[in-house]
C-alpha cells in the first residue's frame, strides 16, 4: 500500500477516533519518500510504517493525547505501529505520531513561518526539496486552515524571484554549454560526457522552474521529471545526449533540448522573447543555445527593488556584465548536507549575495 494511503487510513480508522474531541490538524508532510508518492516495496525496509503528524494549538496540554495514543493497535494494515525511525526518537521503536504546532513544524524545516510571509532571503535559502515536501504530501484534517494557509504561501515564487532563479539557471547552462564541444573536439570523450550530464541536469531543473514545480533532490529528480509535460517534449533529446557515442550528436541533442526550453521560457511572458535557435559559439565550430541571452532578458525584466539591489551587489549591470548570479541555494551549493539543515543554511547567505 502506498505510504500516503496508509497514512490516511491510519489516521481515519485508528488515530482520529482516539482524539476526536481535541482540536487538531493532521497530515503527512516533510521527510520520507512516501510524502512525494515515490515509495515502493523497497521503501518498506527501513523507517516505514503508519505515521501521521498532529498539529495542535500552541500551549495545549498534550497529556490527554499522549494517553489516548497509548491505545493505538499493535499493527495496522499488516504493518507494526511501533517501529524504529532513524530520524525520530533517537532511532528507538516508537509509534510515529509526531505532535507539534504548525508554526514549529514549518520553522523547523524552513527556518521561517510562511504564514508570516516569505522575504527574498527566505525564498533563496529554501531548498526546492524542502518546499516540495511541505507542499506535497497529504493534509488529512485542517479545520482551521493552519496547514492550507502555509502551503498556499509556499505554492510558488513571486514573479521577480522566479525571474531571478530562472535567469541563474540559464546562466549555469551558458557557462558550460560550449565545453561539450570543446572537450569532445580535443578527444576528451569522457570529459564531454560528464559535462553533457551536468548541462542536462541543469536543463531538467529549468524544466521544473518552467512548470512551476518544486524539484525534489537527486534520488527522485528524474522520477518527478517524468511527470512533467516537458518530459515528453525534451526527454528523448536528453536521453540521446547522454547515450551518444560522438560529441557532435551529444551537442546537437543538448542544443535541441535547450532550444525547446528557451521557447517555453519565451511563452511564459516573464521577459522579452529571445531567438531560441542554436548558434555558433564565437567563431568556433561549436553549437550552443547562447543561454546567457535568456539571463539578460529575465534580469532586465526584474523590477523588485530588493532584487535590483541584489543584482547590483552581484556585479550585474544593465547593458554590461551579467554578474555571477548564484541564484537560490540549490543552484549555488551542490551539497546534500547544507540544504537539509535549516540552521546551517543561513550561514551561506553571503554566498548568495544576501546580507548576513
Amino acid at each position: 500500500m502506498p505510504g500516503r494511503d496508509l497514512s490516511r487510513r491510519f489516521y481515519e480508522q485508528a488515530v482520529r477516533p482516539l482524539i476526536a474531541d481535541v482540536p487538531h490538524a493532521a497530515a503527512l508532510l516533510g521527510e520520507g519518500s512516501e510524502v512525494l508518492g515515490f515509495d515502493d516495496e523497497v521503501s518498506t525496509d527501513h523507517d516505514f510504517g503508519p505515521r501521521v503528524q498532529l498539529f495542535v494549538p500552541p500551549g495545549l496540554d498534550t497529556t490527554p493525547i499522549d494517553v489516548a495514543l497509548e491505545r493505538l493497535p499493535a499493527r495496522f494494515d499488516g504493518f507494526p505501529v511501533v517501529f524504529p525511525d532513524s530520524d525520530r526518537h533517537d532511532g528507538r521503536p516508537h509509534h510515529q505520531m509526531e505532535m507539534t504546532t504548525a508554526r514549529a513544524f514549518f520553522v523547523d524545516r524552513l527556518g521561517v513561518d510562511p504564514a508570516c510571509g516569505m522575504d527574498l532571503a527566505d525564498w533563496l535559502l529554501a531548498p526546492t526539496q524542502i518546499l516540495a515536501s511541505l507542499t506535497g504530501g497529504v493534509v488529512l484534517h485542517d479545520p482551521f486552515d493552519l496547514l492550507t494557509t502555509r502551503r498556499r504561501a509556499l505554492a510558488w515564487y513571486p514573479d521577480d524571484v522566479w525571474r531571478y532563479v530562472l535567469a541563474a539557471g540559464w546562466l549555469r547552462v551558458s557557462q558550460e554549454e560550449p565545453f561539450i564541444g570543446r572537450t569532445g573536439g580535443r578527444g576528451d570523450d569522457l570529459g564531454s560526457r560528464m559535462l553533457a550530464a551536468r548541462v542536462a541536469r541543469d536543463l531538467v531543473r529549468i524544466g521544473f522552474l518552467l512548470e512551476r514545480r518544486w524539484a525534489p533532490y537527486s534520488k527522485w529528480l528524474m522520477t518527478a521529471f517524468a511527470h512533467l509535460t516537458l518530459a515528453g517534449q525534451i526527454g528523448e533529446h536528453l536521453h540521446r545526449a547522454l547515450s551518444a557515442a560522438r560529441w557532435r550528436e551529444r551537442e546537437a541533442a543538448l542544443c535541441a533540448a535547450a532550444s525547446h526550453l528557451a521557447a517555453v521560457t519565451n511563452r511564459l511572458g516573464l521577459a522579452e522573447p529571445v531567438d531560441p535557435a542554436p548558434r555558433r559559439f564565437h567563431s568556433r565550430d561549436i553549437q550552443v543555445l547562447g543561454a546567457e541571452r535568456l539571463t539578460r532578458a529575465l534580469t532586465d525584466a526584474i523590477s523588485d527593488p530588493r532584487l535590483r539591489a541584489l543584482l547590483t551587489r552581484l556585479g550585474h549591470r544593465p547593458d554590461g556584465p551579467l554578474g555571477h548570479l548564484p541564484g537560490a541555494i540549490d543552484q549555488a551549493i551542490d551539497s546534500v548536507e547544507i540544504p537539509a539543515r535549516p540552521h546551517r543554511r543561513r550561514d551561506y547567505a553571503p554566498a548568495l549575495g544576501l546580507r548576513a
